[in-house]
C-alpha cells in the first residue's frame, strides 16, 4: 500500500489531495480505506508524508516545500529566506505564519508557482513567491522575556517581542520557585503551542525583578537572545593556556614584517584590534599596502574548546552597555589583538597598487607584526585634517590620499552610496543616557574602510580562484516588484527615476536625492527595499557594494565566518575546512541576526526610559525631525540627534483636525489649511512610552520647516526640485524586511557602542 501511496504523490502532476480524493485516484474499495488511511499515518510518522492545511497530503521532497529561516514583522507578516541562495525569498501571510517565530526555521509550502519554476526564473524574471508555514523544522529559541500578568483567571506572561503575537498561559503549578508579582519581567518557557488559534503555554523558569529596578532592563536583553558574557571553563583554560606573548616557534614559516610601519585606527574604546596597515611607496605612481589582520586560526584550532564556542556564539555582540565576545578577553583583548609595541600573529594581504587605485598585484601569506602607533578615529582625522610632520603622520596622509582613490574607483563601478551619520549612546553610572553623540562617516573611517573592502574582495577572487570551499558575503539584488513599487513613488514625486533594475540607474538615483530635501526620506525608503546581507558558501556577490566576488575575512576576532575564511585560504590542500560549510553558513546569518535585534533592543530600552523620565519631569527635549513617510493615522520621523524613527499619530495635531489626503499626497489640517508632507522638517517632542509594546509616539512642539506646526497653503518649503509638484505625491513605505547602511557600504565602523573589545561591522 505504501509503495503505491508515494507512487501516487510523486507524480509531476500530483496536487496536494486529502485522504478521500488520494483513495479515489487510487480506485480502492470502500473497505481499503483504513489501511489507506493507517499507511499515510505511518508515512507521516516517519517524516515521508507531509499533512499540511486542509488535510492534504504531499510528499517531504516535493519542489513545492521550501527550508528556511523565517522573518516577521510586527504586523505578524513573514519572509522566508531559503537555504539553498539560489531560491527567491518567499513572503507569507500573517494568517499563515501558523505558530512559527521570529528566526525559526520552518518548511514553507509555495502556494502558486509561475509558468517557470521558481529556480529557472532570472532575477529580472522574479516574481513574488507567496506561501504557508506547514512545518517548524527547529525553534530558534524556546525562551522569551516578559512581563507577568496576574489576574481572577489565572497567569499570563506578554512576550516583550511584539512579534510574539499572543501571552503565554501559565498553568498552575508551572512557575518558578519564587513565585512572581505581576508587572515584573520573568523569562518564560514556551512548552506548547498546537494552533494559532489557541493561547500558548509555558512555565516560568526565571523571575528578573521589577522593570524599573537597576540592570533589569540589559539582563532582560541578555535573557531574551541568550548571550552569555562568561566563557565555560574548558575555553578559559585552552585560551590561557597560550599566555600573553607571541613565542619564537610561533615564528616558523612566518614573513617578518616587524620592521614595518604598522599603525592601527580604531574606536576610542575599542580593545580588539584586528587590523593594521601599512603604506610604502613602490616607484613612481605605485604603492605597497599591507592589511595585516590579526591571525586567531593559529591559536583556534577546528575541534577545539574555542573553536565549538566560538561557532555556537558565531559573532560577538555589542550592546549599548557592554560587549559580548565571540572569543575570551585572553585572545580577544590580549594575544589576538594588534596591540602596539609588542609582537603579534597576523595573515597579511599585500598590494601594488596605482596611484588612480587599481590593484596591479596580491599576495598572501603569514606574517609576524609590531605596531608602531595605535590611533583613535579622532586622533587620524586631527592628523589628516593637519599638515604632515614625521613619517607616521606623512604615511597617514599618503594613505588618505590613496585610499580617496580607491574609494572613487568603487563608486565609478556601480558600489552604492548608503551612509547615514551614526549615533553613539553614552552612559552615566548608574546606567542612565548621559549624552548621544553624533558620528559621519569622516575621511578617517574611510581610509580602514576601502582598505578593509579592497582586502575582503582581493581574499574572495583568490578563494574562487583556488576553488576552495569557503564562507562568502551575500547580498542579493532587490526583490524586482519591490524596486517598482519604490520607483512609482519617486516618480509620484515628480523626480526623474529610470529602470531600479539596473545598478546605473540606482546609483543616478541616489546621487539626485541627495540634492533635494525629500532626498533622506526617499533614501530610507530605497533601504527598505533591500535584502539583507547574509552568509553562503556560494560567492553570488554583493549588490550594494557592486562586488561579484565578496567575503569577510578582516575581523576574525569578533566573527566566526572571518575565521573560516582564513583556514581556507591557508590551509593546506588537505586540510581544508571539513563541516559542511553551507550550514555553517546559515547559522552564522542567523547569529548575526540575533545580535542585531539584541544589540537594538539595548539601545531602545536605554532610549524609552530616557524618554519616559523627560515626561515624567515635566521638561521634555525638543528634537528637529523629518518626515519620512504618511499614514492614513499619522506620520512616521526620523529624529537624527537620536537615531532612532518614531511615530506622530494624527490624534496628537491639536490645533486642527487633520486627515490623510492619498491622492495629494500630503497630511492636511481642514481648517487652516497647514500641511505635512514627505521631506518636511518638524521639531517634535516625546508624548508617550509604551514600554510593553516597545512603541513611542511624538508629538509636534514647534515648527514644520520654520513655520509653526504645519506649513500654511501655497507656502513652500522644499530646497530642491519642483516643490509644486513635490507636494502632490505618494509616501507610502516599502514592505520587506530592511538592510541597514552598513550591510551596503560599510566595511567596519562600528554601529553599536561597546565597553571593550569593540569593532565596527562590515558589509
Amino acid at each position: 500500500m505504501e509503495k503505491h501511496i508515494l507512487k501516487h504523490l510523486g507524480h509531476k502532476n500530483y496536487t496536494p489531495a486529502t485522504l478521500t480524493e488520494i483513495h479515489e485516484d487510487l480506485e480502492l474499495n470502500s473497505q481499503d480505506q483504513p489501511a489507506l488511511q493507517r499507511s499515510l499515518r505511518n508515512l507521516e510518522r516517519d517524516g515521508i508524508v507531509l499533512r499540511i492545511k486542509g488535510g492534504r497530503y504531499l510528499p517531504a521532497d516535493s519542489s513545492l516545500l521550501i527550508a528556511g529561516r523565517l522573518q516577521l514583522t510586527k504586523s505578524g507578516r513573514g519572509f522566508l529566506t531559503p537555504e539553498d541562495p539560489a531560491l527567491p525569498e518567499v513572503a507569507i501571510a500573517a494568517r499563515e505564519t501558523g505558530t512559527a517565530l521570529p528566526d525559526d526555521r520552518v518548511l514553507v509550502l509555495i502556494e502558486a508557482l509561475p509558468k517557470k519554476r521558481f529556480w529557472q526564473r532570472s532575477a529580472t524574471e522574479a516574481a513574488p513567491l507567496s506561501g504557508s508555514v506547514v512545518s517548524i523544522i527547529e525553534r530558534r529559541r524556546s525562551r522569551f522575556v516578559g512581563t507577568c500578568r496576574r489576574s481572577g483567571k489565572g497567569v499570563e506572561v506578554q512576550p516583550d517581542d511584539p512579534r510574539f503575537p499572543r501571552g503565554i498561559t501559565i498553568l498552575p503549578g508551572k512557575s518558578s520557585p519564587t513565585p512572581p508579582k505581576s508587572g515584573d519581567k520573568v523569562v518564560v518557557e514556551l512548552t506548547r503551542w498546537e494552533s494559532r488559534h489557541a493561547a500558548p503555554e509555558g512555565r516560568i523558569v526565571e523571575v528578573l525583578g521589577a522593570p524599573s529596578a537597576e540592570g533589569i532592563d540589559m539582563l532582560g536583553v541578555l535573557r531574551q537572545y541568550d548571550l552569555k558574557g562568561e566563557f565555560p571553563a574548558a575555553v578559559v583554560k585552552e585560551a590561557r593556556r597560550f599566555g600573553r606573548h607571541v613565542q619564537p616557534a610561533d615564528l616558523a614559516g612566518r614573513r617578518d614584517c616587524r620592521g614595518q610601519l604598522v599603525v592601527t585606527i580604531d574606536p576610542d574604546d575599542a580593545r580588539d584590534f584586528d587590523d593594521a596597515i601599512c603604506l610604502e611607496r613602490a616607484g613612481a605612481n605605485r604603492w605597497k599596502l599591507w592589511v595585516h589582520i590579526a591571525d586567531v586560526s593559529h591559536y583556534v584550532r577546528p575541534g577545539s574548546a574555542l573553536d565549538v564556542e566560538a561557532r555556537r556564539r558565531g559573532n560577538s555582540s555589542y550592546l549599548v552597555d557592554r560587549v559580548i565576545p565571540m572569543l575570551p578577553e585572553e585572545l580577544s583583548n590580549e594575544l589576538c589583538s594588534l596591540k602596539p609595541h609588542v609582537d603579534r600573529l597576523t595573515k597579511c594581504v599585500e598590494f601594488l597598487i596605482s596611484s588612480d587605485g587599481r590593484v596591479l598585484a596580491t599576495d598572501f601569506y603569514p606574517a609576524v607584526i609590531h605596531s608602531k602607533k595605535r590611533f583613535t578615529y579622532a586622533e587620524a582625522l586631527a592628523v589628516l585634517e593637519g599638515k604632515p610632520g614625521d613619517a607616521t603622520t606623512t604615511m597617514l596622509h599618503e594613505a588618505s590620499a590613496l585610499a580617496q582613490a580607491i574609494r572613487k574607483r568603487r563608486f565609478a563601478d556601480g558600489s552604492l552610496d548608503l551612509d547615514f551619520p551614526e549615533t553613539k549612546i553614552r552612559l552615566d553610572a548608574a546606567g542612565k543616557v548621559s549624552r548621544i553623540d553624533r558620528h559621519d562617516n569622516d575621511i578617517s573611517h574611510q581610509l580602514i574602510e576601502e582598505f578593509m573592502l579592497l582586502a575582503n574582495e582581493a581574499v574572495a577572487g583568490r578563494l574562487m580562484k583556488l576553488k576552495r570551499p569557503a564562507i562568502y558575503r551575500t547580498h542579493e539584488a532587490p526583490d524586482p516588484d519591490r524596486l517598482k513599487s519604490y520607483r512609482e513613488e519617486v516618480l509620484g514625486h515628480s523626480i526623474p527615476c529610470g529602470n531600479l533594475t539596473k545598478p546605473e540607474e540606482v546609483k543616478r538615483l541616489l546621487a539626485r536625492l541627495g540634492d533635494l530635501a525629500i532626498g533622506a526620506a526617499l533614501k530610507i525608503g530605497f533601504l527598505r527595499s533591500l535584502q539583507r546581507a547574509r552568509y553562503t558558501a556560494d560567492p553570488v556577490g554583493h549588490y550594494g557594494l557592486a562586488k561579484k566576488k565578496y567575503t569577510h575575512f578582516t575581523s576574525p576576532i569578533r566573527r566566526y565566518a572571518d575565521l573560516v575564511v582564513h583556514r581556507s585560504l591557508f590551509a593546506q590542500a588537505k586540510h581544508l575546512p571539513g563541516d559542511p560549510l553551507h550550514e555553517v553558513a546559515v547559522h552564522l546569518s542567523s547569529t548575526e541576526r540575533n545580535s542585531a535585534d539584541a544589540e537594538r533592543d539595548s539601545k531602545d530600552v536605554k532610549l524609552h526610559a530616557y524618554l519616559l523620565d523627560q515626561i515624567q519631569s515635566g521638561k521634555p527635549h525638543r528634537y528637529v525631525a523629518q518626515v519620512t513617510c504618511l499614514r492614513d493615522f499619522g506620520f512616521s520621523i526620523d529624529i537624527a540627534a537620536l537615531g532612532m524613527s518614531a511615530m506622530v499619530p494624527l490624534s496628537l495635531l491639536e490645533d486642527d483636525h487633520y486627515r490623510h489626503d492619498p491622492v495629494a499626497k500630503q497630511i492636511a489640517g481642514r481648517r487652516q489649511r497647514r500641511f505635512i508632507r514627505l521631506g518636511d522638517t518638524v521639531e517634535v517632542e516625546i508624548a508617550k512610552v509604551d514600554t510593553v509594546r516597545k512603541m513611542i509616539d511624538f508629538r509636534l512642539a514647534g515648527t514644520v520647516n520654520g513655520a509653526s506646526a504645519a506649513t500654511p497653503r501655497g507656502q513652500s518649503r522644499h530646497r530642491g526640485g519642483n516643490p509644486t509638484a513635490q507636494a502632490h505625491r505618494p509616501a507610502t513605505p516599502v514592505a520587506g524586511p530592511s538592510v541597514a547602511p552598513s550591510e551596503a557600504t560599510s566595511t567596519r565602523r562600528r554601529r553599536r557602542p561597546r565597553r571593550r573589545g569593540g569593532k565596527a561591522k562590515t558589509a
